[in-house]
């Protein structure tokens, strides 16, 4: 893939090109034709909404100090594993001491 662009910028972002098929690639991802031609149209409209966010002016907005990420201490943990026979009684399905679940992810190449 080196070598390739997957963006080919031509002026404001709504007129932005992307190659969808190589991306998919990319991120090793089965992509069918319909499903391409959708995101050939709303990649570059989602590319587009984030450039015009991007584009807010912000020089008069003040950043507030006071804000911050709350977190409460663990005052009263419990013993690891208290709960786990409860939890997998509870599951549709599970393998020894864990929850089955469907596989959602391939691991074809």
């Amino acid at each position: 893939m080196r070598g390739r662009f997957f963006l080919c910028m031509m002026g404001p972002m709504s007129d932005i090109k992307v190659d969808v098929k190589a991306l998919a690639e990319l991120v090793r991802m089965e992509v069918g034709e319909a499903e391409l031609a959708k995101l050939q149209e709303e990649i570059p409209a989602i590319i587009g909404f984030v450039e015009m966010i991007a584009a807010v002016d912000t020089s008069g907005v003040s950043e507030d100090t006071s804000l911050r990420n709350v977190t409460r201490p663990d005052e009263n943990p419990h013993e690891a594993g208290l709960y786990t026979d409860d939890l997998l009684a509870g599951a549709p399905a599970r393998e020894g001491n864990r929850i089955a679940v469907k596989q959602v992810i391939s691991r074809k190449k």
